[in-house]
């Protein structure tokens, strides 16, 4: 199906239910109740999880293929951003234009980064890239500002006024990003049952498809002979290049198209919120989409999916925290037992989830090496060991099959 075998088909199937029925799966707690606030089914942050895991996808097909780390990714996720903003202040709020301009952006501006760095390998490329991406975020913040011609807004942000040409625009179309006069912010569908209310917003469903998209293509390059290419590079480039294989144009391909990937990120943030500022290309940005990348399992096709939805969760749950709702948590004991236990948590939560996080991601690179996909296949391990030891079926181990003598 769609040129994929049996395996990948159904793995294809499965993250575009999980994406379409996302309002469902998010909010398993009914709105009223005490455990309401672990619910993540809200426009916002779906979005977020849907077009963070776009940018990890992107940055795992250069670092789980090639084993290239890039520092400097979140220079390809702010230019997208930027570029989508000027589309909408030169054309229409109109969101096809703005996210294929900040794909077209992002990919030119990959190459002329690619091409320079990929010149060295190791910590060296690394480094580079990092060295590119910071001063990327000083043009974008300061020199870029310059009210000669201000092409980012500096610190204050790029956004769209009142007086900007807005060219295609006219009357009857709304004044914020629409998809042909669909708003992006709109919700189409708020049902309620019983104590669970649920919302299927415009934007989200039109970041839901493009991650189907390009979750799809992200298949077809690892199993295509370019990816088998790129898996050569990160086994042993230096032998792939006594056979006579030039490596560069492979790796420049996958830097050039993990950076596409980031820029329709970066442009899918402006298209939710026209608002592009340089703090999306930070080197906390770039370091944000790595721990995704190796949390899920690098190299691995869903991995960084999970790796996106885990983290932004803690980043939009965890640190929505604080000690009034710890103390609502434990109201049930004696006071000093109480004040004891929010004393306890106190620097997990809120301003401290980064410490909650940290302190998983070194539980799951320790115990996990493959990330969060590992322990996934565990437990299903584990389920069916269970199966097959409940249905009587012999091991392998312990009941091998008998093998012929050599002389045989």
């Amino acid at each position: 199906m769609f040129g994929l075998d049996s395996k990948d088909t159904k793995l294809l199937i499965v993250v575009a239910l999980l994406v379409i029925l996302a309002p469902f799966i998010l909010n398993p707690f009914p709105t009223d109740s005490a455990l309401a606030q672990f619910n993540a089914g809200y426009p916002d942050l779906m979005q977020r999880f849907v077009i963070f895991g776009i940018f990890a996808i992107g940055f795992n097909i250069l670092f789980g293929l090639t084993g290239y780390l890039s520092f400097g990714h979140a220079a390809f996720l702010g230019v997208g951003s930027y570029a989508a903003v000027w589309m909408f202040k030169l054309l229409s709020y109109n969101v096809i234009p703005a996210i294929a301009l900040s794909v077209i952006v992002a990919a030119l501006f990959s190459v002329l980064i690619g091409y320079i760095s990929l010149r060295r390998s190791g910590i060296y490329f690394s480094i580079l890239t990092l060295a590119f991406a910071q001063m990327s975020f000083a043009l974008a913040y300061s020199v870029l500002s310059n009210p000669k011609f201000n092409l980012t807004n500096g610190e204050t942000g790029l956004q769209v006024y009142p007086g900007d040409p807005q060219v295609l625009h006219h009357e009857g179309l709304p004044d914020v990003p629409h998809l042909f006069g669909i708003a992006m912010r709109d919700n189409f569908w708020e049902p309620v049952f019983g104590g669970w209310s649920f919302t299927f917003n415009n934007g989200y469903y039109l970041c839901a498809v493009l991650l189907i998209a390009v979750f799809y293509l992200s298949i077809r390059i690892f199993r295509s002979p370019f990816g088998m290419m790129l898996r050569a590079v990160k086994s042993n480039q230096q032998r792939m290049n006594y056979t006579g294989l030039n490596a560069r144009p492979y790796t420049l391909a996958a830097f050039v198209i993990s950076g596409m990937y980031a820029g329709l990120a970066g442009g899918l943030l402006a298209a939710m919120d026209p608002l592009a500022g340089a703090e999306r290309m930070q080197w906390t940005a770039s370091g944000e989409v790595v721990l995704m990348t190796i949390l899920g399992g690098a190299g691995t096709l869903i991995g960084p999916v999970l790796g996106a939805g885990f983290i932004k969760y803690f980043e939009n749950i965890f640190s929505k925290i604080n000690d009034n709702v710890l103390h609502q948590w434990f109201s049930f004991m004696p006071d000093g037992m109480e004040d004891f236990m929010v004393f306890v948590l106190h620097p997990f939560i809120g301003k401290g989830w980064h410490l909650t996080l940290g302190l998983l991601f070194m539980l799951v690179v320790i115990f996990l090496p493959g990330g969060l996909v590992e322990g996934g296949q565990r437990i299903a391990a584990l389920f069916r060991g269970g199966r097959k030891k409940r249905g009587g079926a012999e091991d392998g181990e312990h009941h091998p099959k008998p093998s012929p003598h050599v002389a045989e």
